[in-house]
């Protein structure tokens, strides 16, 4: 049996495990909530405990807390900041959509800390000392923002940047390398590898500019608003001088909301940067489907990019090797997709003064901005940087396209050049074949029609 003491709170007494540092409020939340065994991750529990330390350096200053108290408050707050507490937040995801009592949950455990760091010299109360002049209603959006904010700066966008770069480093490596383009799944006229990795570093490159755009709508705070936006029970000052500090200790330029009424009854931001994140995960969709299906093979599939082998493909197919890193990645794309879906139901419900959809909104967006952070890594590491291109079969298939005719229309016109491609496809020649056989032009000028690499350029070839 565990050993238990009896915690009070405004609804009577309860019973809690003896080496707890949370108390009755939380104790009941455990209790209704047995939801997924999902829990907020670290970066949302160290977003409350910033809070809640510059809170009370705040509160001691405007002399709303004593020196002592505060003191106390602020060391138990550094040790959530820091990790040491986080086997105490026990709250399940799907609660109360204020997210009230995960931050009771975090105002019991602090003050609980707190008077064992003042060593019995002061009584901490969770609500009268640690939440002193703040709500859920305004700690827990301001804690989402917080985390989305600096899980974007500093992890995302990084791993997003090495994407990039890797993308643009292939673009220069296979620029010589002329393929065959597909439009409609069918053949396309040429193109260069370094000009469709080119296209994908683009698209890495807009995607961090889209998810930078939305980082900023996450810098505005609620917190200051306490529980309908009007700032009952809190100092005038005490939010502008918290979230200065925040800003100072994240490195974050964090400021308070524009408008406490909008910032607590919607979570427009929120719900913005979802979207930025389901558009990047639509372009590494794109990127990563396109590569495994370019590296299709080794023999039987299109084989023009050669995949780095990291682990056997098959427990019944000797020697097979499959694009798994490409496929990790495109499901992680699935998974964000879907968190958005949820996350902009979250945004519809911005009831009067409140949005009660928190708690979900916050765990899919983190969620969604950690597996894209992990999986981008990995394919960039594991993918990318050893990725080749296999030169003899892009130009064996770039030869043998249909669509080298296109070139041939503004010299003998569209219909002809139609009937060359035809005829080329009915007899299994190559367009370059037919033209020599027919006479059609003479070799120096179908040398100049027919030149790969100027295909892949703006230009036409006028008629000889």
């Amino acid at each position: 049996m565990t050993a238990t003491r009896i915690e009070k709170d405004s609804m009577g007494t309860m019973e809690v495990p003896e080496d707890v540092l949370y108390g009755a409020q939380t104790a009941r939340a455990v209790a209704n909530f047995p939801v997924s065994g999902m829990r907020f991750p670290r970066a949302f529990i160290r977003a409350l405990g910033l809070i809640k330390k510059n809170a009370a350096i705040t509160n001691a200053e405007l002399n709303l807390l004593a020196p002592a108290v505060a003191a106390a408050i602020e060391k138990a707050a550094a040790e959530v900041v820091g990790g040491d507490l986080d086997n105490h937040f026990v709250v399940d995801i799907f609660q109360t959509g204020s997210g009230t009592s995960t931050n009771m949950n975090a105002n019991e455990v602090i003050a609980h800390r707190a008077c064992q760091v003042a060593g019995g010299a002061a009584q901490i109360h969770p609500n009268d000392h640690v939440n002193f002049g703040q709500s859920s209603n305004d700690v827990i959006p301001t804690a989402a923002n917080m985390a989305a904010a600096a899980e974007i700066r500093y992890s995302l966008i990084p791993a997003l940047f090495e994407m990039q770069e890797a993308l643009g480093e292939k673009a220069q490596a296979f620029d010589d390398v002329v393929k065959i383009g597909r439009t409609h799944l069918q053949d396309a006229t040429p193109v260069r590898m370094g000009q469709v990795f080119s296209g994908y570093a683009r698209q890495a490159a807009l995607g961090i500019r889209r998810i930078e755009e939305a980082k900023e709508g996450l810098r505005e705070l609620p917190l200051g608003g306490t529980a309908v936006g009007t700032g009952i029970n809190t100092h005038p000052e005490f939010a502008r001088r918290v979230i200065a500090r925040l800003a100072a200790e994240t490195g974050i330029e964090f400021r308070e909301a524009v408008n406490h009424f909008e910032a607590q009854g919607a979570r427009d931001s929120l719900v913005f940067a979802s979207g930025a994140l389901k558009s990047c995960a639509c372009a590494l969709y794109k990127i990563a489907n396109d590569i495994r299906f370019l590296g299709s093979g080794p023999r039987c599939g299109l084989g023009e990019l050669l995949i780095p082998p990291v682990q056997p493909g098959s427990s019944i197919m000797p020697g097979k090797v499959n694009p798994v890193m490409a496929e990790s990645l495109i499901q992680v794309c699935a998974q964000v997709i879907g968190n958005d879906a949820a996350v902009a139901v979250g945004g519809l419900s911005g009831n009067f003064e409140l949005n009660v959809m928190i708690p979900v909104m916050i765990h899919n967006v983190l969620q969604s901005i950690a597996l894209l952070t992990n999986a981008v890594r990995l394919f960039t590491a594991r993918c990318l940087r050893n990725l080749q291109v296999d030169r003899e079969r892009c130009a064996q298939l770039v030869e043998q396209s249909l669509m080298l005719a296109t070139p041939l229309a503004p010299v003998i016109g569209y219909d002809q050049a139609a009937e060359i491609a035809k005829e080329a496809y009915r007899s299994r020649k190559t367009i370059r074949e037919l033209v020599r056989e027919k006479g059609i032009l003479d070799e120096g000028k179908l040398a100049e029609v027919l030149d790969l690499r100027g295909m892949t350029e703006p230009g036409v070839s006028g008629k000889g």
